[in-house]
């Protein structure tokens, strides 16, 4: 957080250094990168990652998609870049990034993308993703579910304020989950700890774990969770 002398802040732990939320995943067939939030090149940089054959938007808050023009380097050499979102959020890049939309002879290199408007499971490669619109405030943004071979191996809501009964119906003894664990406190747009623990117990997953957390929790605190569930970190990687 700019500007603040909180413990967290100021921590030794590098666990506490934290970017914005997103997650880059990667098949036998390809590999994708769901948001591109303001840290994007950074974080791409980090992770030496090399390939990205698709773009997946939860939704259009600034933290999610404004390294966008950054997907420019991965779709050079195809010359177009996927690019999945809901109808408003898809609305919403075109706004925002109207120069590639709408760009009648982009220059060589620059982003082109490629628009895939979200209404139902879609795959990418032999993954099967599963929209799971949930709120966040005011707003309805896209979870998703990952599925391959017929298991349910990851749950993303990175962004939420509530989990309906019937997306958790949908995701219900998945593999992982991966849950907007804000702080302790409650907030109007995020779940709290307490209320991400509630969700998790009703989903039954394997291991879950917390994301979008801001400066307010440690991740000290992890100690006092319960079994497998945990805070993720810059840099965690998971493997199915």
């Amino acid at each position: 957080m700019i500007g603040c002398d909180c413990h967290v802040c100021h921590s030794p732990d590098p666990r506490d250094n934290r970017l914005r939320s997103s997650i880059y995943v990667e098949t036998p067939e390809c590999s994708f990168v769901v948001d591109t939030g303001t840290d994007f090149r950074t974080q791409a940089l980090r992770e030496n990652i090399r390939n990205v054959d698709a773009v997946v938007f939860t939704h259009s808050h600034t933290d999610h998609v404004m390294g966008f023009d950054d997907l420019r380097r991965f779709g050079a050499a195809r010359g177009y870049m996927p690019v999945y979102a809901s109808a408003e959020t898809m609305r919403d890049l075109e706004r925002v990034y109207e120069f590639a939309f709408k760009a009648l002879n982009p220059f060589p290199g620059y982003l082109k993308p490629e628009p895939h408007i979200i209404e139902g499971p879609f795959a990418l490669g032999q993954t099967t993703l599963t929209p799971l619109p949930v709120p966040h405030g005011d707003s309805k943004v896209n979870g998703y579910l990952f599925t391959r071979d017929g298991r349910k191996l990851l749950a993303y809501l990175s962004d939420c304020s509530g989990v309906p009964d019937e997306i958790t119906k949908l995701i219900v003894d998945v593999d992982t989950l991966v849950i907007d664990a804000l702080r302790e406190k409650p907030h109007p747009t995020h779940l709290s700890v307490g209320e991400a623990l509630e969700v998790a117990a009703r989903i039954r997953s394997s291991q879950t774990f917390f994301t979008h957390v801001c400066h307010e929790l440690p991740q000290s605190a992890e100690a006092a969770l319960p079994l497998n569930t945990h805070i993720a970190y810059d840099g965690l990687k998971l493997d199915f």
